[in-house]
């Protein structure tokens, strides 16, 4: 079985990829996400982002992990036909969220799967669309003071204390976390890998 590999420090998406029953490696890729977000935007970026995460892992492994699957993801929130990466600041953070409350928001992953063993790779951006509740300043201040907002796309997390301002969904929850996995099962099947093959030996408990 292939080695899998998570082109990303986030502990989210290492939290969903063992919810499906992989447990990855983590080699984070070192792409300098802003300066590629000053160089281009557009709904395209993540899955641009996701691509050049992926490729800078798959081209920098060492002998012993040749062949090995390498994922690489970004997510982004697109508002009003911008579509923003993590803020730059607190002050940022809040003038995104009084921005976002009480609309709806389309968050994109970018999703870049390569088989380092065939050199064969694919690559997929969902959309998932986000309705926000209506945080009062306060509430939007207690947020950001937090911290959380400032280090994730779109000034938010719905697996986090963010979640208590997101009313609904339209779409993949995993998505919104950062990594769609029923995308990622389409995504092994084009490389010719089961992911159902990586729960082998795996014991209920």
């Amino acid at each position: 079985m292939k080695t899998f590999i998570l082109a990303s420090a986030s502990p989210a998406r290492r939290k969903l990829l063992q919810s499906a029953g992989i447990e990855p490696r983590v080699i984070v890729s070192g792409v300098d996400e802003a300066a590629v977000e000053a160089a281009g935007s557009g709904p395209g970026l993540p899955g641009t982002l996701a691509e050049l995460k992926a490729r800078a892992v798959a081209d920098a492994l060492p002998p012993d992990l040749a062949g090995s699957l390498v994922l690489g993801c970004d997510s982004m929130l697109s508002l009003d036909g911008e579509v923003l990466g993590k803020p730059a600041d607190a002050a940022d953070a809040v003038a995104r969220w009084k921005a976002m409350r009480g609309r709806a928001g389309v968050l994109l992953t970018g999703h870049c799967l390569i088989d380092t063993g065939t050199g064969n790779n694919t690559a997929k951006t969902v959309e998932t669309v986000v309705h926000f509740a209506e945080p009062d300043d306060e509430e939007v201040a207690a947020y950001v003071a937090t911290g959380e907002p400032l280090h994730v796309a779109g000034a938010f997390t719905i697996d986090g204390l963010g979640g208590v301002f997101v009313e609904r969904i339209e779409g993949d929850h995993g998505n919104v976390v950062g990594l769609s996995l029923p995308t990622l099962r389409t995504l092994m099947a084009i490389l010719g890998v089961r992911l159902s093959d990586y729960w082998a030996g795996r014991i209920e408990p």
